[in-house]
């Protein structure tokens, strides 16, 4: 499906570049990594035919700018690019989707500007802006879940060693464990993985998390307050998050589901594409269904 792009320019005069893809009602897409492009979520597993994706880069990544101040790669300052976006597309409110750690600028942006969105769709949500992490115990115990599949003997010790410190991977080990982050480690995975590695800003990844981002009881102060109905999708076997730390997310908020796809890792869309998207649209047209009770 073709891809347009259009930029905008940020309040501090960064310019700025969303991609549009799909047909429907618009859906803004806020990417993870941190710091990542947009490009891996690529059409969201068929999303695309039921909504038209406004896919942002955040600064300094894909085809944004680079800030003059790298001190605005930090996920509280970015809140104001995602309300340029807002005021760009012509909206009053918003229907927003955000993956992994695009889920702490989502979460701050409707924390600061609740009259503004109206679905909230979080997907594998880390709460690091809650203040709460993602252990790699959290980690290990996901993996271990995977004991039967053919890779995992190779991958786990490898696996283990970079998460607890024992020593810093190399390519090899990377290829070997990306089978932890997905639900299904097939060719089309590891193609995904692949194309990751090469789509990461490292400097704005070190400072999106860094000091003074996050102020946890503010934030659940003001979340408690958000009347959008909000989805947190986890995967059943994805370690960051687990879906206990996940429901966290939903917790955090009045008016939201939770729900756990069964067998997904740390992107639903590629594990299943047909659930993921019956999922979100089933949300996103406003009929409801009962939270899944998994952990």
């Amino acid at each position: 499906m073709e891809l347009v792009s259009h930029h905008f320019t940020a309040p501090d005069g960064t310019r700025l570049v969303h991609h549009v893809r799909g047909e429907g009602a618009p859906l803004v897409v806020l990417p993870g990594g941190p710091m990542r492009p947009s490009a891996y979520l690529g059409d969201l597993g068929g999303l695309t035919a039921h909504r038209r994706l406004i896919l942002l880069d955040p600064r300094g990544t894909g085809d944004s700018a680079t800030p003059a101040d790298p001190a605005t790669y930090r996920c509280d300052r970015q809140i104001e690019d995602v309300e340029a976006l807002r005021v760009r597309l012509g909206l009053e409110r918003m229907d927003l989707l955000a993956h992994s750690a695009g889920g702490s600028l989502a979460m701050l942006y409707a924390a600061r500007y609740p009259h503004r969105v109206a679905r909230l769709v979080l997907v594998t949500v880390i709460p690091w802006v809650l203040g709460l992490p993602a252990t790699a115990e959290d980690r290990l115990a996901a993996a271990r879940l995977r004991a039967d599949e053919p890779w995992f003997a190779a991958a786990f010790p490898a696996f283990e060693a970079w998460l607890t410190g024992a020593r810093e991977p190399d390519g090899d080990d990377f290829a070997s464990f990306g089978g932890f982050f997905y639900g299904r480690w097939d060719d089309t995975a590891r193609a995904h993985a692949a194309a990751m590695d090469e789509r990461v800003n490292e400097e704005a990844e070190e400072r999106f998390h860094g000091p003074g981002a996050y102020d946890p009881p503010a934030l659940r102060a003001a979340l408690a307050h958000v009347t959008a109905r909000v989805l947190v999708l986890a995967g059943e076997v994805d370690g960051g998050p687990r879906p206990g730390l996940a429901r966290s997310v939903a917790e955090a908020f009045p008016h939201a589901e939770f729900d756990v796809q069964p067998g997904a890792g740390h992107y639903p869309w590629l594990d299943d594409p047909d659930r993921f998207v019956r999922r979100t649209v089933t949300f996103l047209d406003g009929v409801r269904s009962a939270p899944s009770s998994a952990e």
